[in-house]
């Protein structure tokens, strides 16, 4: 089993980084030609998916998102002043939480001839929910 990080600088509250790429390089750089790549973000408002990284389905998957939890809406992790031991810059973002729990923290996806095993349209995609930040994901190889 090999483990490599990537790191991704986003640039909005809101976005979706192909990381296919570098999932496929990583595999290159070992002797591995088939397995299984685990990967896992190490952040609770960020998300990981495999579908298609078409520009109009990502502008549909925000609306969706901020349609089934939306901004300020009363949650209660929201209420700074009642939480103990939170830092000064603590940003109101549960619902970047709640949209993280809807898409999923991991993906895994087979690869042969250390190419991921995705059909025609699929990438595999980091979701930005609570940006601009530096962000890191997991790359695990079994």
């Amino acid at each position: 089993m090999r483990t490599e990080t990537i790191s991704i600088h986003t640039n909005s509250s809101f976005s979706c980084h192909a990381i296919t790429n570098q999932i496929e390089s990583i595999i290159e750089c070992g002797t591995q030609l088939e397995g299984v790549v685990c990967v896992s973000c190490l952040h609770t408002t960020t998300a990981l998916i495999v579908n298609e990284m078409e520009e109009r389905l990502i502008l549909d998957l925000e609306k969706w998102l901020k349609e089934l939890a939306p901004p300020l809406q009363g949650y209660k992790h929201d209420d700074l002043h009642l939480r103990d031991n939170i830092p000064e810059d603590e940003p109101k973002n549960a619902h970047s939480h709640m949209q993280a729990l809807l898409l999923g923290n991991d993906v895994s996806v087979p690869f042969k001839d250390g190419k991921l095993q995705l059909g025609q349209y699929q990438d595999v995609i980091f979701v930005e929910l609570d940006g601009p930040k530096k962000r890191n994901v997991v790359v695990s190889i079994q």
